[in-house]
């Protein structure tokens, strides 16, 4: 199975992306994108989008990108992240975006971005640095 489809199968089985309406943009190696529209039921007080949602994008943006990077038997689990939440989130689409930094033998590094706006005029809201651990040799990818 290449890394596209193992990308793929993995989104698929998370609920929770189903559940926030998120979508698998692009998929190519050490680099993702993670688009999810706008729903009021995604939002805080002011009418944005909820920081936890913001963070969930960063954090599964950068998951991906590393888990393109690995062996077909591994799995993924994020470790550690640290978000910057840079402006509000407010628009009709979130999109994440992550590149690897560094992959190590165990650890990788990756950093995320995600915008909110529309496909046209995204702004800057967040900025993530996610360090993620590989599980070799599992089969509940």
């Amino acid at each position: 199975m290449d890394y596209k489809q193992r990308v793929s199968e993995s989104f698929n089985r998370q609920g929770f992306m189903n559940f926030i309406g998120a979508k698998l943009e692009k998929i190519e190696l050490g680099d993702c994108e993670i688009i999810v529209p706008f729903s009021e039921n995604l939002t805080q007080q002011h009418g944005f989008f909820h920081a936890g949602v913001v963070a969930t994008v960063a954090d599964n943006v950068a998951g991906y990108s590393a888990f393109s990077l690995m062996d077909s038997t591994s799995s993924i689990l994020t470790v550690e992240f640290k978000i910057n939440l840079v402006a509000p989130a407010k628009g009709d689409f979130l999109i994440g975006k992550a590149k690897v930094i560094k992959q190590g033998k165990t650890l990788t590094i990756c950093q995320s971005e995600v915008f909110a706006g529309d496909r046209e005029n995204p702004k800057l809201c967040a900025v993530a640095q996610v360090t993620l651990m590989e599980l070799r040799n599992r089969e509940d990818q």
